[in-house]
């Protein structure tokens, strides 16, 4: 990676663009890269002031926004697991696995956001899901092209996960590392009384 920086002080991979995206390119009318809404990378309080990444309330009743039901029932989207990569250009990076269902690919807004292998898809490349009924977690292939493996076995339908098991996606390799299980789970809040 060659790090460029432009007359408006932007910086950008020079090996990827030959001007700044940020500024858009003058003479052919393509303007400024303009961001539609509003990232969880930085989120808010009831204030206005920014909250550390998914400590925000879930419970804040913003319009379009989904919550999972166990998030919703608990009052946190917890952290049930992690993804820790062995192999690979992300190689000793960890990734948090959240209730219900994560999405693993290239793209900033997938769950699990594996940038630098380009042998994953953008979007969806798989899925793993925690379930806190079962207690259980899902390793299912997603909706591109690419092939998941896990322990050296192609993925074709969703198969249980147990701890320590290698999954391979393009060129990286992730080790699974629960938190929830037999020795713990996220217990559900009790239910708040109502006064008639």
């Amino acid at each position: 990676m060659s790090m460029k920086r432009c007359d408006n002080g932007h910086y950008f991979d020079s090996n990827k663009y030959s001007t700044c995206p940020s500024c858009g390119i003058q003479d052919l009318d393509i303007h400024a890269t303009v961001i539609h809404h509003v990232s969880q990378s930085s989120p808010a309080n009831a204030d206005g002031q920014t909250v550390r990444q998914n400590q925000a309330s879930i419970s804040s009743g913003e319009v379009g926004v989904t919550v999972g039901v166990f998030s919703k029932k608990i009052g946190i989207d917890p952290v049930v697991g992690w993804l820790v990569c062995i192999e690979g250009s992300d190689k000793g990076r960890d990734f948090r696995i959240r209730s219900e269902r994560n999405t693993i690919g290239r793209a900033v807004s997938m769950d699990v956001c594996i940038s630098g292998d380009d042998a994953i898809s953008r979007e969806k490349h798989a899925f793993i899901s925690y379930n806190p009924r079962k207690n259980t977690f899902l390793l299912s292939p997603g909706e591109s092209r690419g092939i998941v493996y896990l322990n050296d076995d192609e993925v074709a339908a969703p198969v249980p996960l147990k701890p320590f098991d290698l999954i391979e996606l393009g060129q990286t390799k992730l080790l699974f590392v629960p938190f929830c299980g037999e020795h713990f789970q996220w217990a559900n809040k009790p239910e708040q009384e109502t006064e008639c």
